[in-house]
């Protein structure tokens, strides 16, 4: 079935996408589905990820499509002049620009901040890179770099192993959500005093704040911290253990839910036993203490664990492929997939996140094709009204 919803909370707010690849585009397209006009500029060939497969549905990558719904393209070289003031005509009647060009790349088609807020006060202008504005400028801004400057990859992997990546852009998407916070934050701030403002987002910042707990271990108590595997740095047990089919997912995260876990397993002695009793002691003694609850795992298989823990109010969890997490998501009723345009053009997509009483998100437009809107749009903006 189809999920579309009339207006949004963003509904009126017009938004002028010069972003590709990925955080700018997942930013937008959240925006979209909260009710934004979105207008998607690319330039003759079209955003990169149009082509990053496999995997496809049709000929279409399933990348793009993943972040492009509710989206009108228009395509525009702004090499050349007229597309140029086409697309400065967009920003000046714009409400929020959003771009991921190399800092300043903009500047020489009269589509940086300080020109496009000259014309257009009010403008809410995100610009996202990957190192910022300053020095770090000219840094090309990968995901996969941040990844490995900011020392993620170093946490990532088994203790004695190679670093490893993400299976996601994790950073991209981390900071694509930044932005989106930063917009609604700067047209709150535009609503009391009708000045827009320039709302800068980077990778490496977000990938810094990102790392919490890992982040703190450091600036906080100077501690650097490495890879301990699926193992947690401050809880125990809190990792994969094995059962006698597959691993599971335990998470007893207190004092409490160690004592409901040992119950499960048929060992309660255990949570009163003094090398155990509190976190901080399971956590130096994890390599005493694992062999004693996988001892009683390994006994059933992980299903039958995950029911019996859940239901004593322990987390647990199997590891599950995509597909498998898509099944959880349903049988919980979180109705992870939508419908997003209709026919033809009809496209399955992943459910916005948030969940509104009043304003629910909308999904009218799939991912559109290239320059799919540049006759509307060109002959609006061409308008010279608006």
């Amino acid at each position: 079935m189809t999920d579309t919803v009339p207006g949004g909370p963003l509904s009126g707010v017009l938004v002028a996408d010069f972003s590709r690849i990925l955080a700018g585009p997942y930013a937008t397209m959240l925006l979209a589905d909260l009710g934004a006009d979105v207008v998607k500029v690319e330039g003759p060939g079209g955003d990169d990820t149009r082509s990053w497969t496999p995997p496809a549905r049709g000929e279409v990558s399933t990348y793009y499509l993943g972040v492009n719904r509710g989206k009108r393209s228009i395509a525009l070289d702004l090499r050349d002049e007229d597309d140029a003031a086409v697309a400065r005509e967009l920003a000046r009647r714009a409400d929020v620009l959003v771009e991921n060009f190399r800092p300043g790349g903009l500047a020489k088609y009269g589509l940086d901040y300080a020109a496009a807020s000259a014309g257009n006060p009010g403008l809410v202008y995100a610009s996202i890179s990957g190192f910022g504005s300053g020095a770090g400028a000219r840094v090309p801004g990968y995901d996969l770099m941040v990844q490995a400057m900011s020392g993620l990859m170093s946490l990532t992997g088994e203790p004695d192993g190679p670093p490893y990546r993400a299976g996601i852009s994790v950073f991209d998407v981390m900071a694509g959500n930044h932005a989106v916070i930063g917009v609604l934050a700067a047209l709150r701030h535009r609503e009391a005093t009708g000045r827009g403002q320039h709302v800068e987002v980077n990778l490496m910042s977000s990938a810094l704040t990102g790392l919490v707990n890992q982040s703190s271990a450091y600036v906080a108590g100077g501690v650097v911290p490495y890879r301990m595997g699926n193992a947690h740095p401050s809880v125990f047990p809190y990792e994969p253990l094995p059962t006698a089919d597959h691993d599971l997912i335990v998470a007893a995260a207190n004092d409490g839910q160690f004592r409901k876990l040992c119950e499960v397993l048929g060992i309660p002695e255990i949570a009163d036993d003094p090398r155990f009793a509190r976190n901080a002691d399971r956590t130096e003694r994890r390599e005493e203490l694992r062999p004693i609850l996988v001892e009683r795992l390994v006994l059933r298989p992980a299903d039958e664990w995950f029911a019996l823990l859940v239901e004593a109010g322990v987390p647990s969890g199997p590891i599950n492929t995509i597909d498998g997490g898509f099944a959880a998501a349903e049988r919980f009723g979180l109705d992870p997939v939508v419908v997003v345009g209709e026919g033809e053009r009809a496209v399955p997509t992943t459910r916005h996140p948030i969940r509104f009483s009043e304003t629910p998100a909308g999904y009218a437009l799939p991912p559109p094709e290239l320059d799919e809107h540049g006759t509307e749009l060109r002959k609006w903006l061409e308008g010279g009204h608006g």
